[in-house]
């Protein structure tokens, strides 16, 4: 079965210079389970192709529940600028979008 990370997490973001970090947060554990599993730096990078430059990074914390990913080179010049929070927030919206495959 196909469910958008939307189904499965809360998100939070922030930025800073050419980076974006998505905090991505599993709604129950076994939410987690399937988000780490399936939700790996190379599947977000080929998510965001074209629009991230740079490499994913994901950190784990089990023990919140959470997987925390940093996008290099993300924010095309919006790092220069007050616009960074906002390119971050859309990017962590965009990610709840992802369709993956629980199965």
């Amino acid at each position: 079965m196909r469910v958008r990370v939307a189904e499965l997490a809360r998100v939070t973001s922030g930025a800073w210079g050419e980076t974006v970090n998505i905090g991505v947060i599993a709604r129950r554990e076994e939410d987690y389970q399937v988000l780490a599993r399936h939700l790996t730096p190379e599947r977000v990078l080929a998510w965001f192709a074209g629009r991230v430059r740079g490499p994913v990074e994901r950190y784990e914390a089990p023990n919140l529940g959470a997987l925390n990913f940093v996008l290099h080179g993300a924010l095309g010049g919006a790092g220069l600028s007050l616009r960074t929070d906002a390119e971050g927030r859309g990017l962590a919206a965009a990610l709840l979008r992802m369709e993956i495959d629980t199965g």
